[in-house]
């Protein structure tokens, strides 16, 4: 295989990126900003090197302990459980979150071999059960996994007396309603408040 094969290959790789869009990468880095190789190479590396996941939370930190589990003006009463890092990182840029994480290593997908053990259940019913945690907030996502995912767990959770709640769904700000899904349509009218 080529260098340039090796190259298409490594970047298709990526989330979202196919063979064309590989290709596209690997020709624009070559033809027009070939320093930004080496930079993007020791970007990888570092990242590769020194990012974990926080022993608390399990988002990706350089530290033990990431920013967030270690900013003591977060609501220790609130704990919001998010499928990935980048879920986590959507959340605090909106600004109206303000206690603190845990971090699935995932969802569930029982047909990929991804049970509760995979995700990190067990871990996470240790930290709601920790004192001071009153509410446990299920963000997952609305797919079939994710909707499966927070059932399990809720129901995990109110079996040890832990209070569970689920994000609220609807028609999104701006959007009009012939162009909203059927069951986003659904799904806000039966939780209108």
């Amino acid at each position: 295989m080529t260098a340039l094969e090796t190259l298409i290959e490594a970047l298709k790789r990526l989330p979202g990126v196919g063979q064309k869009s590989a290709q596209r990468m690997a020709y624009h880095l070559l033809q027009h900003d070939r320093p930004a190789m080496p930079r993007l190479a020791d970007a990888l590396t570092a990242a590769g090197e020194r990012i974990k996941h926080c022993e608390r939370c399990h988002t990706f930190s350089e530290t033990p302990i990431c920013s967030v589990c270690a900013d003591t003006e977060r609501d220790a009463q609130l704990l919001c459980v998010v499928e990935t890092p980048a879920d986590q990182a959507a959340l605090e840029r909106t600004g109206s979150y303000r206690g603190y994480y845990f971090v699935l290593l995932g969802r569930l997908s029982p047909l990929d071999g991804v049970g509760t053990r995979q995700i990190g259940a067990a871990e996470l019913l240790a930290r709601a059960g920790e004192a001071g945690v009153e509410e446990v907030i299920l963000a997952t996502s609305f797919t079939a996994e994710g909707e499966a995912t927070a059932h399990v767990l809720a129901e995990a959770l109110r079996a040890r007396g832990i209070k569970a709640t689920r994000l609220a769904r609807g028609v999104p700000v701006g959007s009009e309603l012939e162009y909203v899904d059927l069951g986003t349509i659904a799904h806000a009218l039966s939780d209108r408040r």
